[in-house]
């Protein structure tokens, strides 16, 4: 027997193993399970670079994104070789993927015309206040009987709309028919599946629901959306349900992964829905949150689409087949969660390790009247106001980093109390019980406050009054129209802060003088 022979028949044989792409916003995983027991068998993880061009731009290299797939790929298959376990066992491959942001490339060199514009990008601002602007009664909700969505920075339309007004390599692709649009989901099955090489270029149900062009009822690209947004339809991906062969995979016999050349992709639903799907939220009513870069309270609603009157967006949870109806699910969208952890380390300094955070906070226990609203990328659900921005209020000359810690918890913990409130109201019943994941989910002091503040105690309910309080102070803060005094001058009074503290300074300087004149 030949060592070949000797090793092959050493390894474990644990029947058909699936696996899973899992390519987020701040990093890519490969995983592969037991498809009969679904113990994770191995993984491995890789963390995506975000670069910041400008004040309110967050981009993402699509070809880092691809490579991070291929490493995840390989470490994990040189680690289920290591642990006797044969990869040709693995039957199917699915992929789960960070929604909205947005890729356009070139089908014929395969290359990415510009960098892929993540969901929490604001540079669209601008775009949507005049797409508001021009709706009759200056409404955001125009288009949500057909999408489910508010007009706003956050879905993919109004990015590729950008891209296509503002960066000419997209402009000329478009021009001479060879630009391919799609989310993060179609970038990789495209490379996946042969690239320009015959690679599939395909999205599913609830990938194309987060696009703005996408008509929930018809379950297709509307082309009265298309035209809405000034979109030609041919650069779209075809839309699939999220169950069912899109294509087999490609890989470079030079790579460890290569072996998994010839396994169908076979699965894909936007984290979100996979996330509502993993917890087995398959009933009318069942819910679940995802503490992630954003937060994300997502309820299945059933067949039938429930459109929401206080803020939450409509939107397809899953279809499991060609065949099979579709369900939807009211979501509430929060754009800053774990990423408020990463600011307060980079950019802040307060923590070296995101693990810090929940020590920091543990040894003070409150925030001691401090308020933070983290609204980076302004306010989503269930407000929509892109020109809010973060804040951090009721601070005294006793906070310190510790106080800054707690108050940042407890902000992902009250905007999660927020969603909750709305999806409440819009259903009329309440949850009872709320699944959870997400990597902020090992943070048990996080965790211990969610359920305090779900709970509603008397405390916590005046804590979330006065937070509700500052995320009014938040409010209309960035605006694109610049503020001028008539001579093209900015006036100090256009800074709002700055304007009460003047006027505060002098009605104190005059009520001085009165009582400094009646002591007299």
């Amino acid at each position: 027997m030949n060592g070949t022979m000797a090793a092959s028949s050493n390894r474990i044989m644990l029947g058909p193993l699936v696996a899973a792409i899992d390519q987020g916003t701040s990093s890519t995983r490969f995983l592969v399970f037991n498809a009969k027991t679904a113990e994770l068998l191995s993984h491995h993880q890789v963390e995506i670079k975000q670069s910041f061009p400008k004040e309110g731009w967050v981009e993402e290299d699509p070809k880092e994104i691809l490579q991070s797939v291929y490493e995840c790929m390989d470490r994990t298959c040189e680690k289920l070789t290591q642990l006797n376990i044969d990869i040709s066992n693995i039957k199917a491959i699915g992929v789960t993927n960070q929604r909205e942001t947005t890729l356009v490339w070139d089908k014929e060199t395969g290359e990415p015309l510009y960098n892929a514009i993540v969901w929490l990008d604001l540079r669209t601002q601008s775009t949507v206040e005049r797409l508001i602007n021009k709706t009759p009664g200056r409404n955001k909700n125009h288009l949500k009987h057909k999408t489910g969505l508010p007009i706003s920075t956050y879905f993919s339309a109004v990015k590729l709309r950008w891209l296509m007004d503002n960066v000419e390599k997209v402009h000329e692709a478009v021009l001479s028919h060879r630009a391919m649009f799609g989310t993060v989901d179609s970038w990789l099955i495209w490379c996946l599946t042969g690239g320009k090489k015959g690679g599939v270029h395909c999205t599913d149900v609830t990938n194309a629901s987060r696009t703005m062009l996408f008509n929930i009822h018809t379950m297709d690209w509307d082309p009265e959306l298309c035209k809405y947004f000034d979109i030609p339809m041919e650069i779209l991906p075809k839309v699939r349900s999220s169950s069912e062969i899109y294509g087999l995979m490609k890989i470079s016999s030079n790579l460890k992964s290569g072996p998994l050349t010839g396994i169908p992709i076979s699965g894909c639903l936007g984290d979100q829905s996979a996330a509502l799907v993993g917890q087995m939220c398959f009933k009318d009513g069942q819910a679940k949150n995802t503490y992630g870069t954003g937060c994300f309270l997502l309820k299945n609603v059933g067949t039938k689409p429930v459109m929401s009157d206080h803020g939450l967006l409509t939107t397809v949870a899953y279809k499991l087949g060609r065949d099979k109806p579709a369900c939807y699910a009211l979501e509430g969208s929060v754009a800053i969660a774990g990423a408020v952890v990463r600011w307060l380390k980079d950019n802040l300094g307060i923590i070296q390790t995101s693990t810090e955070l929940e020590k920091l906070a543990a040894e003070v226990g409150t925030s001691y009247g401090c308020y933070f609203v983290p609204a980076f990328s302004g306010l989503y659900a269930p407000y929509w106001e892109p020109s809010a921005r973060g804040i951090i209020c009721g601070l005294t000359q006793f906070t310190n980093r510790s106080h800054l810690a707690f108050a940042a918890l407890e902000a992902v913990c009250f905007q999660t109390r927020e969603i909750l409130d709305a999806m409440n109201q819009d259903s009329g019943i309440h949850l009872s019980q709320l699944q959870v994941d997400g990597g902020m989910t090992s943070n048990r002091l996080l965790m211990q406050l969610q359920a305090d503040i779900l709970c509603i105690p008397v405390e916590s309910e005046l804590r979330y009054a006065r937070w509700k309080k500052a995320v009014q102070r938040a409010m209309n803060w960035e605006t694109t129209e610049p503020v001028n005094n008539g001579n093209e001058e900015t006036s100090i009074f256009s800074s709002v802060p700055l304007g009460f503290y003047i006027l505060g300074s002098m009605f104190m300087l005059i009520g001085a003088k009165y009582i400094a004149a009646g002591q007299k």
